[in-house]
C-alpha cells in the first residue's frame, strides 16, 4: 500500500471519527438528562439550556466554520475544532453546577461548529475524483448516522456505570488520539478564493436567535406574558429583520437570500425545520418519559429509546434512492405523515402502557423522518448551482438544527406550563408530543400542497452527492 493511500485512509477515518463524536453529542446527552435533574438541582427549564446551548451555537457558526476552513487552512481548523471540543468536554464532566455545565456546552458547540465543516472540506480535498469522494462522504455521512443512533444507548450505559460526567469523558481520550494522529498525517489545503466572512450577519444571527430561543424556553417559568418573555420576543423579531436587511445588501452575505427564490430550496429548508422540531423536540423527552413517568432505570430507558434512532439510520440510506423513484414530493410528505402519526400516538401512553406498545410508536417516529431527511438534503443541493451546493448543504443542516433548537424550547415550554398550572409531568409530556405531532402533520400538508400547487422549475444538472435526489422524480 502506496504512503499516499495510507495517509488518505487515515484522513478518512480521522474525519469521519470527529464528526462521529459531534453527532454523538447531539444524542447522548438526552440519556443523561434525568440524572442531571437529579444531581444538578435544576428543573426542566434547566434541561433544556443544556441541549439548547450546544445545538444553538453549533446552527449559528455552522457556516462561518466552512469559511474559516477555507480561509486559515483546513487542517488547522479540524484541529483547532477537535482541541476546544475535547476541552470543553473535559470542563462538561467536571462541572459542578448548571451554568458551568451549561457554558462548557457552549464551547463544545464552538469546537463542534469548527471540526464539521473542516472535516468535509478536508474529504473533498483529498479525494478530487467525483466517484471516490462520494464513496467517501457517504462513509463520512453514515458514520455520522451510526452515531446518532449510538447516542441513546452509549449514554445509559456511561451514565450507568460512570454517571453522568461519563458521556463527556468519553470524547477526552478519543479526542486526543485523532488531535495527535491529525498533526502527523493531516496535509493542509485551503481556498485563497473564499469568501470574506459575513460579521454583521454573523452576530445578528447569533443574537437574534439567541432571543428568540431565550424568550421561548423562559416562557415556562415567567408565563408568555411577563414583560422579561415579550421583551425577548419582540428583540428577536428586531435581530431577525435586520438580520435578513444586512444579508440584501452585504457583497458574501452568510446566507445568500437568492438561493430561496428557487421555490424547491424554500421547501425543503422549511421542511428541514420542521423535521429539526419534531426529531430532537421529541426526543428530549423520550429517556424522561421511560425514567420520570414509567420508573425504569436510566440504562433501560436509553435502551428503549433505540427503535426510533435506530429505525432512521438504516431507512435514511434508502430514502434518497426511494426517492428518485417515486418523487420527492410523494417521499417527503409520506415521511412527515408518518412522524406525525408515530407523535400523535406517543401522546396517548401512559404510565402502565407497557412497552411492546412502545416501541412501535419510536420506530414510526423514526422510519417517518429518517424517509424524510436525506432527500431533503439532496434536493436544497440539486435545487442551486453546482458552486452553491456546499453552501446548500449547510444552509439545510443549520435549519436542521434551528428548527432543533425551537423543538426543544417550545416543547419544553409546553410542559413547564402544563406543570406551573397543576398538571402532572406525565400530562406534561403528553402534551408536548401531541404538539410536535400537529407541527409534524402541519409540515407534511403544507409542502405536500406547496409542491402540487405548481411544479417547481426543474433543478440544473449538478453532480450528485449522497441521498440526493434526482431531477425527473423532484416534481411528482
Amino acid at each position: 500500500m502506496s504512503e499516499h493511500v495510507r495517509s488518505t485512509r487515515v484522513l478518512l477515518a480521522l474525519t469521519c471519527v470527529g464528526q462521529f463524536m459531534v453527532l454523538l453529542d447531539n444524542t447522548i446527552v438526552g440519556a443523561a438528562l434525568p440524572t442531571m435533574q437529579v444531581e444538578l438541582h435544576t428543573t426542566l427549564t434547566g434541561l433544556q439550556w443544556i441541549v439548547d446551548a450546544y445545538v444553538l451555537v453549533v446552527a449559528m457558526l455552522l457556516l462561518a466554520g466552512g469559511v474559516f476552513a477555507d480561509r486559515f487552512g483546513r487542517k488547522r481548523w479540524f484541529l483547532t475544532g477537535v482541541a476546544v471540543f475535547t476541552l470543553a468536554s473535559l470542563l462538561c464532566s467536571v462541572a459542578p453546577t448548571l451554568g458551568w455545565l451549561v457554558a462548557a456546552r457552549i464551547l463544545q458547540g464552538v469546537g463542534a461548529a469548527a471540526l464539521s465543516p473542516a472535516s468535509l472540506a478536508l474529504l473533498a480535498s483529498a479525494y478530487p475524483r467525483p466517484r471516490e469522494r462520494v464513496k467517501a462522504i457517504g462513509l463520512w455521512a453514515g458514520l455520522s448516522g451510526v452515531g446518532l443512533a449510538a447516542g441513546p444507548v452509549a449514554g445509559g450505559v456511561l451514565t450507568e456505570a460512570f454517571g453522568w460526567p461519563g458521556i463527556f469523558l468519553v470524547n477526552v481520550p478519543i479526542g486526543v488520539v485523532s488531535l495527535l494522529m491529525g498533526m502527523r498525517v493531516l496535509g493542509e489545503s485551503r481556498n485563497p478564493a473564499a469568501p470574506t466572512l459575513d460579521l454583521a450577519g454573523q452576530a445578528l444571527s447569533i443574537l437574534g436567535v439567541g432571543a428568540l430561543t431565550f424568550g421561548l424556553i423562559a416562557a415556562g417559568d415567567h408565563g408568555w406574558g411577563s414583560p422579561l418573555i415579550l421583551g425577548s420576543l419582540a428583540a428577536a423579531a428586531v435581530l431577525l429583520a435586520l438580520f435578513v436587511a444586512v444579508e440584501a445588501r452585504v457583497a458574501t452575505p452568510m446566507l445568500p437570500l437568492r438561493l430561496f427564490r428557487r421555490r424547491l430550496f424554500t421547501v425543503s429548508n422549511a421542511a428541514m425545520t420542521v423535521v429539526g422540531f419534531g426529531l430532537m423536540g421529541s426526543a428530549f423527552f423520550f429517556s424522561q418519559f421511560f425514567v420520570f413517568v414509567q420508573g425504569h432505570s436510566v440504562l433501560r430507558a436509553g435502551i428503549e429509546t433505540l427503535p426510533s434512532s435506530l429505525a432512521m439510520v438504516i431507512i435514511s440510506p434508502y430514502a434518497g434512492r426511494i426517492a428518485a423513484r417515486f418523487g420527492f414530493r410523494v417521499v417527503v410528505t409520506t415521511g412527515l405523515a408518518l412522524a406525525a402519526i408515530g407523535l400523535l400516538t406517543l401522546s396517548t401512553v401512559q404510565h402502565a402502557t407497557g412497552y411492546g406498545d412502545v416501541w412501535w410508536r419510536l420506530a414510526v417516529v423514526g422510519v417517518g423522518f429518517g424517509l424524510a431527511m436525506s432527500p431533503l438534503t439532496g434536493a436544497a443541493v440539486s435545487s442551486v448551482d453546482p458552486q452553491d451546493g456546499g453552501l446548500a448543504s449547510g444552509v439545510s443542516s443549520t435549519t436542521r438544527q434551528i428548527g432543533a433548537i425551537l423543538g426543544v424550547a417550545v416543547l419544553g415550554a409546553i410542559a413547564r406550563t402544563r406543570q406551573t398550572h397543576g398538571a402532572t409531568f406525565e400530562t406534561g409530556l403528553d402534551t408536548a408530543f401531541l404538539a410536535a405531532g400537529i407541527v409534524t402533520a402541519a409540515g407534511a400538508i403544507l409542502t405536500g400542497l406547496w409542491l402540487a400547487r405548481k411544479r417547481p422549475a426543474e433543478p440544473p444538472a449538478s453532480p450528485r452527492t449522497p441521498g440526493s435526489v434526482e431531477s425527473p422524480a423532484v416534481g411528482r
